[in-house]
């Protein structure tokens, strides 16, 4: 089962802007429990409390009890909203979770074991196609985060969801059946190499099919004028 996060919270009595408000000047952080076909709860926050979850990568995919007067409440966060001037967090929803309930969450991808690339190690460069996937799992099976092992990994390749092991009763959310997460694409360098590598080709390649096109027009030309006096000559009865 996913590792859950206790937080304790207070009730608030009142919604609204300007209730709202009034809650951020008291120091807390408003908020909202919704879902499971229940009326929502409005709660507010000590803001120290999520300062510690909210910029870990994994937040969005991590269960929380959220401990009000005594009784828990199982929820996933599903948006924080942020001061544009100050970054400081002004709001935030949660998901109420039953234990049927199932969930669309997005998952960060993280990448380990760089230094054992050799492709990187050559210069390559990494190309992290997917940041996030997104899934739909159970509360007992969200993923926190998608890992990929670089080890052994040269330039050109990649890896897809299919060499990834997910966890029992989690789905991608993507049409395509095994899509990339993650290559490695060769140097600035390299590719520059083979451009220029290439144009001397693509170059001698030109006048040659100028040529052939040259010489191919005069044997149209004649062949145009041999069938012509063909075609007027009346049939023999």
């Amino acid at each position: 089962m996913s590792a859950v996060i206790s937080i304790s919270a207070q009730p608030r009595e009142r919604a609204g802007k300007g209730a709202a408000r009034s809650t951020r000047r008291a120091g807390r952080v408003p908020a909202v429990i919704y879902g499971e076909k229940q009326e929502p709860t409005l709660i507010s926050v000590e803001p120290k409390e999520l300062e510690r979850l909210v910029h870990k990568k994994a937040f969005f995919a991590t269960l929380l009890d959220v401990d009000l007067a005594g009784k828990k409440h199982r929820v996933l966060p599903r948006d924080v909203q942020f001061n544009p001037v100050t970054d400081v967090i002004e709001h935030l929803d949660f998901q109420r979770i039953g234990k049927d309930t199932k969930i669309h969450v997005n998952v960060p991808v993280v990448v380990k074991n760089e230094l054992a690339a050799p492709g990187l190690k050559r210069g390559g460069v990494l190309n992290l196609v997917r940041h996030e996937i997104p899934f739909t799992c159970s509360p007992e099976n969200i993923p926190q985060q998608i890992v990929v092992d670089l080890t052994g990994l040269d330039i050109g390749a990649s890896i897809h969801i299919s060499s990834i092991e997910l966890p029992k009763g989690a789905t991608p959310n993507l049409r395509e059946r095994d899509f990339t997460i993650v290559t490695i694409g060769a140097p600035s360098g390299l590719k520059a190499d083979a451009e220029a590598a290439a144009a001397p080709a693509a170059a001698a390649a030109a006048p040659a099919a100028g040529a052939a096109a040259k010489t191919a027009a005069p044997a149209a030309k004649t062949a145009a004028k041999t069938a012509a006096p063909a075609a007027k000559a009346p049939a023999k009865k």
